[in-house]
């Protein structure tokens, strides 16, 4: 029997194996798929909540403490498995006039380097920018990682680790004995452990019911593409309507994303591929000139006020979540992995986890 089993294999359940592994329980991970490809995926891998003054203050608790952990932890991956993460300090440009007071007070209320600059000054930060507004947001410290790499590097890193990973074993059932799991049923046959994690991203509420203590959590489709540049084009991270381009190091740039509620179905749209395509080209007019290399789709774990379920659940003393994220899932996931090991190994936990609990009003 193992310390610890985790239901989920994307870029918080691996996090989460990596700190109880760090902290030492034995680990056995279950993913349904292969590892990170779902949301963990899919993202844009900016390590800022977008909007953050939008958010209640629990995220932006945890977005702090990830933001200040995750240059080194990146280098760390690299360094440990030689796979490159790709954390850049790229900075982060958000048009929105009508919000530009909002984000200023949220700036100097949490110390944040932020600062609103004049369109020129925007355009000479990023010169082929169609500067949609007069002024801007500019972060100059926001970050992101490549989370493909990022994940590949934290899966290889949990394996060095000793963390057994299952996948292609999807979870059909808990079982439970008065006030304990037990275990989970999969088609393998059923594994038993001490305490048992839930982070299964959307399909969490699927998992665990509607019962007492169910989550609030739906799928929530999002929609990019990647255009195929060339190094230097796009510089820094910029955000207008809703609607991101992030320059990766080897030149290519993500645009997205969508928000739409369309239960489980993860099918693209031409129609999103040409509302991205159209936004693109309005922020950045040299992406008229490069393909389009990929458009796909993935399905976030959307909560109330994106605020994730982190904390025992009040079926079992045993059994624990850590899901709903929302769009982030990457700039949370180092605060909320070490919040929840806190609260399995019964630590004294890095955050006041009250706003994160079950049953915490939202």
């Amino acid at each position: 029997m193992t310390d610890c089993v985790i239901i989920g294999g994307g870029i918080i359940g691996m996090l989460t194996a990596r700190e109880l592994s760090i902290g030492g329980a034995s680990v056995t991970l279950l993913e349904k798929g292969e590892t990170a490809r779902e949301s963990s995926w899919a993202g844009g891998g900016i390590l800022s909540p977008l909007y953050p003054w939008r958010y209640p203050d629990a995220v932006t608790l945890l977005a702090r403490h990830s933001q200040e952990h995750y240059a080194d932890v990146a280098g760390q991956l690299h360094a440990d498995t030689g796979i490159d993460p790709e954390f850049i300090r790229s900075g982060l440009m958000i048009f929105n006039q009508e919000e530009l007071d909002a984000g200023l007070s949220w700036a100097a209320r949490w110390d944040q380097d932020v600062e609103a600059v004049d369109a020129a000054i925007a355009s000479g930060l990023e010169p082929e920018l169609a500067a949609p507004e007069p002024r801007a947001l500019w972060f100059p410290d926001v970050a992101q990682v490549r989370n493909p790499r990022f994940t590949r590097a934290l899966r290889a890193d949990i394996e060095r680790r000793g963390v057994v990973i299952r996948t292609q074993t999807p979870v059909t059932a808990l079982t439970f004995a008065g006030n304990r799991v037990t275990g989970v049923e999969t088609p393998r046959g059923k594994i038993t452990a001490d305490r048992i994690v839930v982070c299964a991203g959307a399909w969490t509420g699927e998992l665990l019911g509607r019962g007492a203590g169910s989550l609030d959590i739906e799928p929530v489709r999002g929609q990019m593409i990647l255009f195929h540049g060339t190094p230097g084009l796009v510089r820094h991270i910029t955000l207008f309507e809703g609607r991101y381009a992030i320059p990766r190091r080897d030149g290519r740039v993500l645009f997205g994303s969508t928000i739409e509620h369309a239960g489980f179905d993860k099918k693209t749209t031409a129609h999103a591929r040409e509302d991205l395509y159209a936004h693109a080209v309005a922020l950045l007019p040299a992406l008229r000139r490069l393909p389009i290399e990929h458009h796909w789709a993935g399905l976030r774990p959307g909560a109330p006020q994106g605020v994730p379920y982190i904390g025992v659940h009040p079926r079992a003393e045993n059994l624990f979540v850590n899901a709903g994220h929302f769009r982030n899932g990457v700039v949370l996931g180092l605060a909320s992995a070490r919040l929840g090991a806190d609260l399995v190994l019964g630590r004294d936990p890095i955050l006041d986890p009250a706003p994160y609990a079950i049953d915490a009003a939202r």
